[in-house]
């Protein structure tokens, strides 16, 4: 009798778990949508292609991610991004510190000019306490942050001469991303910046309506700015533009524990994966795709230490301002964790 109670005990329990599990494969979407700026043919969209194969693979096909590139899914304006998937709009996505940094007014920390120096400043900051503290606030504005990628240094291109000092911008009209901190920093070296998204801004360029734009070189190259008259390419690597792979809240509760582990580690796997993407070609070691740019008859300026110092310059005002919006003691753990890097 007693073996009887424990085995019908124990069938009882299993089937309890089998409907919990059932129960909770139920709730699942058929469909994940992950926002992108760019396509699987940037490296931010392969980290995003990355992370979508290996989430599907590791979850059996239970949490199955499509991507919607172009933030195509609020209309193409990337600085609605953070927003809608807070509002659940969008499921998951890799974003732009640069594009959300409207919504987390901390995250222009990685758009003050000059402050990077080189990569080693750039994983001081994610793979330390900033990126840490960042990671919470970005939590507490109610989006689960998973790991970071990066979309890379921003170099400056134009259709009409070579850039070597701040007076070479004046009165030069550039596309700048949805940010009142690049309207002042142009602004500063005496540019007439223009706000536009990524979508608007290529035929722009094409048909002259501006004059240049600020973006890495892999979305330089990738997207063929070359051919769209940006002939002058200045290296001077202003500010540098980490990702962010999150996941909606409500979406990241969804899923069993064991999931969130899974698209976790799957996160933090694709960043790694991606940010060695994002640097090839484009670092001392490797400059394959820089004379890959040059083969196309693009003048490339590499600046000396005098030169990039005007630059620094011309922009303190503009860093001073914003420090105080970012927070000064970010910014300053920022910058003692920059000193203290290894090169």
């Amino acid at each position: 009798m007693k073996i009887r109670t424990l085995l019908g005990a124990i069938a009882c329990s299993v089937a309890a778990l089998t409907a919990t599990s059932t129960a909770s494969a139920a709730d699942y979407k058929s469909e994940y949508k992950m926002s992108l700026v760019v396509g699987t043919t940037f490296p931010w969209g392969q980290g995003g292609q990355i992370w979508a194969d290996l989430v599907r693979e590791r979850t059996d096909g239970r949490i199955n991610i499509k991507l919607y590139p172009g933030v195509s899914l609020v209309q193409g304006d990337q600085t609605r991004e953070f927003t809608a998937i807070r509002q659940g709009l969008i499921d998951m996505a890799i974003g732009s510190t640069i594009n959300w940094s409207p919504q987390v007014k901390q995250l222009n920390l990685f758009s003050l000019p000059f402050l990077m120096p080189d990569y080693a400043a750039i994983d001081a900051l994610i793979h330390g306490q900033v990126g840490k503290d960042l990671f919470d606030i970005v939590e507490k504005a109610g989006v689960v942050p998973l790991a970071w990628g990066e979309n890379g240094y921003r170099q400056l291109s134009n259709s009409k001469r070579e850039v070597k000092a701040p007076d070479d911008l004046k009165g030069m009209k550039l596309r700048v991303v949805g940010s009142p901190l690049y309207i002042d920093t142009f602004t500063a070296m005496g540019a007439n910046p223009t706000q536009m998204s990524w979508a608007d801004a290529q035929p722009a360029l094409a048909t002259g309506a501006v004059d240049g734009q600020e973006n890495p070189l892999s979305i330089y190259a990738g997207a063929k700015l070359y051919d769209v008259a940006q002939k002058y390419l200045t290296l001077w690597n202003y500010v540098a533009d980490p990702l962010i792979f999150v996941v909606n809240k409500q979406v990241w509760e969804s899923w069993t524990e064991e999931d969130r582990k899974i698209v976790r580690e799957a996160a933090v796997e694709a960043g790694k994966q991606q940010i060695v993407i994002a640097r090839k070609g484009v670092t001392q070691d490797d400059a394959s795709m820089l004379k890959d740019i040059e083969s196309h008859g693009v003048t490339v300026t590499h600046l000396t230490p005098e030169q990039h110092d005007a630059f620094v310059k011309a922009t303190q005002p503009v860093f001073d301002k914003w420090k105080k919006t970012v927070g000064e003691d970010l910014v300053s753990q920022a910058q003692k964790d920059i000193a203290a890097r290894k090169k």
